[in-house]
């Protein structure tokens, strides 16, 4: 929500996945995939397993923000048994993937070209920590639609293939 607060990002899409993995995909501008000034990692790594590595913090992130205080997907991704990272900036697709409490599985792999932005995050709550790993539709259509509604050109598209 924060890329399309900051003006960058139109749409979100959210699939519920058979296996009860949860893919969300935006427009934005990508997580930023150089490496990070001080970390000596990529920046999508330090972003992935890093509290207050988001866009947030640092001095350069959003002037407004509607997320998690820079501690969003270093928390989704340390309650998952796996994540999925999908980047699509600097004329390029990269992924990373994540296991066992946020653990990258290999460094960021640069794959091929493309012209289009955005970030792809599919999770799998880990089933120990959670009482539940399925998620209501209803509950999450309402949710989006209060998203959507408070934030001006923002379309949410919720999916269940389950």
């Amino acid at each position: 929500v924060d890329e399309a607060l900051a003006g960058f990002a139109t749409h979100i899409e959210v699939t519920l996945l058979p296996d009860n993995g949860v893919r969300v995909v935006d427009n934005g501008r990508g997580i930023p995939v150089a490496e990070h000034p001080t970390e000596h990692k990529s920046t999508v790594e330090v972003v992935m397993t890093v509290l207050h590595a988001g866009g947030k913090f640092g001095g350069g992130g959003y002037a407004v923000s509607g997320g998690l205080h820079g501690v969003g997907i270093s928390v989704v991704n340390a309650l998952s048994v796996r994540v999925e990272t999908v980047v699509k900036r600097d004329g390029y697709v990269w992924r990373q993937s994540f296991r066992d409490g946020g653990q990258p599985v290999a460094a960021l792999e640069r794959g091929e070209a493309t012209t289009e932005t955005g970030t792809s995050q599919t999770f799998w709550a880990d089933p120990e920590i959670f009482e539940t790993v399925v998620y209501d539709f209803e509950t999450l259509r309402q949710r989006f639609q209060q998203m959507a509604f408070l934030n001006k050109g923002l379309t949410i598209t919720l999916t269940d293939l389950r």
